[in-house]
Formats: structure tokens, sequence, C-alpha cells
């Protein structure tokens, strides 16, 4: 599914997911239709799950940002994760590992704003945040490099 080409596809749509179909095209050296069909295959197997929207936090009310871990009671699991779903300062929910079961992202208006959030969730677990100070490296898209055999070290 990952040949040389689509390979070429994901880099170009990674630096600029809006690029028009004709520019892709231009820049692989292939066809608008080829290029069409591809995107199409890769989205319908998955390899593309979607195109995002990337806005500040700050301009919507909220420049704070915070990553709360979460030790849930038992049998809290499945509430929390409602809870996540509809919590709308909760912008991101992991399942993790460890002692901890779930590491959550949210946006507040201000570190007072966080203890709201946090309440709703201390009545199925513990907590722990720690507040986001600066992001030196901004999120991005996987590396898209395939890693057959490498070693990580």
């Amino acid at each position: 599914m990952i040949d040389e080409l689509n390979l070429r596809l994901l880099t170009e749509l990674s630096a600029d997911p809006r690029l028009r179909t004709t520019e892709l095209a231009r820049r692989l050296g292939v066809s608008a239709p080829t290029v069409r069909e591809r995107v199409a295959r890769l989205e319908e197997s998955g390899v593309i799950r979607g195109y995002r929207l990337e806005v500040d936090p700050a301009a919507f009310g909220l420049p704070v940002a915070a990553w709360v871990r979460l030790r849930p009671g038992p049998g809290q699991i499945p509430r929390i994760i409602a809870l996540a779903e509809r919590t709308p300062e909760v912008v991101e929910c992991h399942r993790i590992s460890g002692e901890d079961c779930f590491l959550i992202r949210v946006q507040v208006p201000t570190i007072a704003g966080l203890e709201g959030v946090l309440d709703k969730f201390l009545v199925h677990g513990q907590t722990t945040s720690s507040f986001v100070v600066s992001s030196p490296v901004p999120p991005r898209s996987v590396p898209l490099v395939r890693q057959m055999g490498t070693d990580h070290r």
C-alpha cells in the first residue's frame, strides 16, 4: 500500500494538507486523476485518518493547557471514558500503561479553571496535573519513513 509514490504524496500532504490536487500532481509528476485515486485509496484503507484544523486555544479564551494523569478507582474506567467524551475542556484522552490509566489534556481559561474539570474526575479516581509552560516542539505528523527492522536505541 505504501509505495514510493504514496510516501511522497503523504509527505506533501503532511507538510500542507490544503494542497490542491493539481499542485500535488505537478509536484509528484503524475496526473490529477492518479492523485485523486491514490488519496481516495489511502483514505478508504485508513492510512489517511483525516484532515485537521489547528486553532489557537487562547483565541477562544482557553490559554491554559494541562496534562492530567488519572488513576481510576475500581470499576471506574467506563465512567471516566464517558466523562472525558462529554467534557468540552478535554481535548485529548489516552488510555496508558503504568499506575495511571489515563493521560488527559485539557484547555481551560485560567489555572483556577482547572479545578472544576478536576472535580468532575476526582469522584472516579486520583488525579495528578502538570501545566504546559511552553511547547518548544509543536504537534507534528509521524515520521513518514517505514521502520523495517530498525534498531531505535
